[in-house]
């Protein structure tokens, strides 16, 4: 395993309701990451993944705790972090009155890509993700899968050395969630920094190089899927989660 990507200590995230009071969606968790690895957070949904990631992503500033992608501080150097890092999720809209081709520019140039460079990376990803036919489509007339491939290369526009995805196959057919892992893979495959996160074993038994079980905005272990089976004497991951968290609370 190569050289440090991400480093999170102490990470912490507070909010306030007025019903409920004081809520720790993030706990004081700590972990890292390293380039060529997929790093994957399992967890329930609301156990803290989306909030972890999204402070990672500048998004949300962390309420204590400190966070670095690639030497960058979260809340000192947000700039230098968003260059570093690009960030995918389901639930990320893309901007209707764009063609695919235009969206990919676009992100690629609003995140420091090179001016001189930028229409070659455009094209060399539109026949990577085969947009070729669609290119010049506006994204509102896209299939629900196009999208999800502009999605993706979008994220990857800028060619950062660290990828979050934030559940990405939610809502996808088996063929495009399929797709999808596969892609991630590859990005491994190339030394990037692949943070994932998943409530669904089998895509963390899949795909994952070391897996963080996350609850109630704690990190309760992180191994990898052997070292977890050793340490719990069960072998799948549904067994090893519920061992963590506790079949109540499942």
């Amino acid at each position: 395993m190569s050289s440090i990507t991400v480093e999170v200590q102490g990470l912490t995230k507070l909010f306030y309701d007025e019903s409920r009071g004081e809520i720790r969606a993030v706990d004081g968790i700590d972990f890292s990451c390293a380039a060529g690895e997929i790093f994957g957070l399992l967890g329930a949904n609301g156990a803290g993944k989306t909030t972890t990631l999204r402070m990672l992503a500048t998004i949300l500033t962390p309420t204590d705790g400190m966070a670095r992608v690639m030497g960058h501080e979260v809340t000192g150097e947000p700039e230098a972090v968003r260059r570093s890092l690009g960030f995918y999720s389901s639930t990320t809209a893309l901007y209707p009155k764009l063609t695919a081709r235009e969206t990919i520019e676009f992100f690629a140039r609003i995140n420091g890509y090179p001016p001189g460079e930028a229409r070659q990376r455009v094209e060399t990803l539109v026949t990577r993700f085969g947009l070729d036919e669609y290119a010049d489509a506006r994204v509102d007339k896209l299939s629900q899968g196009m999208k999800q491939k502009v999605s993706i290369a979008r994220t990857v526009a800028h060619e950062p050395p660290v990828l979050i995805f934030d559940e990405p196959t939610v809502g996808l057919d088996v063929l495009n969630a399929l797709e999808m892992q596969k892609v991630i893979g590859e990005f491994r495959d190339a030394g990037q920094t692949i943070i994932f996160s998943t409530h669904i074993m089998s895509e963390a038994e899949r795909l994952c190089d070391r897996i963080a079980i996350i609850h109630r905005g704690q990190i309760l272990a992180c191994d990898t899927l052997e070292g977890l089976r050793s340490s719990t004497g069960f072998r799948y991951l549904e067994d090893i989660f519920v061992h963590y968290a506790g079949q109540d609370d499942v």
